[in-house]
């Protein structure tokens, strides 16, 4: 069984036991969130799709660890103009452990 979530602007399609990086949530290590932006649930040829989200749909996952991304170097170059500019910047993550699928 499969389902599609929407967590922090993003669109993910998540099956029983995966882990994943979605942005940052406001959640201890070890704690259970529920996701109730269940946008489809999925399982062989039965689909069920939501309008635009499922009333019955929810996904309970374990968060496993809060950290930072790798480091995206930006860097502004303007030839023959004597112009550079580097920044660089970290996004912060929480990585989940999907537990359960209800669709």
């Amino acid at each position: 069984m499969y389902a599609v979530i929407k967590t922090g602007g993003k669109q993910y399609r998540v099956t029983e036991g995966q882990t994943l990086k979605v942005e940052s949530l406001s959640a201890e290590v070890g704690e259970s969130v529920d996701i109730d932006k269940v946008l489809m649930v999925g399982e062989g040829e039965s689909v069920k799709v939501g309008a635009p989200y499922l009333d019955s749909g929810k996904v309970t996952a374990k968060v496993v660890e809060h950290g930072r991304h790798k480091k995206i170097n930006i860097i502004k170059f303007k030839r023959r103009k004597h112009h550079q500019k580097r920044t660089g910047h970290r996004q912060n993550y929480t990585e989940l452990e999907i537990t359960g699928i209800k669709g």
